[in-house]
């Protein structure tokens, strides 16, 4: 018998550890991507509201259905405008002509 048709468990072994290291480097790369789509941390409250979200992305309650990325927005933006009170400049006058 040729050792094409019956490899050595030798080679059985390498060729899992190959693809066990492929997949590492797949997800890798791939949760790389992920992060980079965030735009960096602008403040203390941007990361406490970050984390709430990435905490209670699922979790929460979604009767619209909406995705993931979605609902973890709702999240971050409800936090965000709890966390600044009467919103983004509370001590700013309408100005208007």
């Amino acid at each position: 018998m040729s050792d094409a048709c019956h490899p050595s468990p030798k080679l059985i072994g390498k060729a899992v550890t190959m693809r066990t290291c492929l997949l590492a480097l797949v997800l890798t790369v791939s949760t790389g991507q992920a992060l980079a789509n965030e735009p960096p941390i602008q403040g203390p409250a941007d990361a406490a509201c970050r984390e709430q979200a990435r905490a209670q992305v699922f979790t929460a309650p979604n009767p619209n259905r909406l995705s993931l990325w979605d609902l973890g927005s709702q999240i971050w933006h409800a936090c965000m405008a709890a966390y600044h009170g009467s919103g983004p400049n509370p001590g700013r006058q309408e100005q208007r002509f």
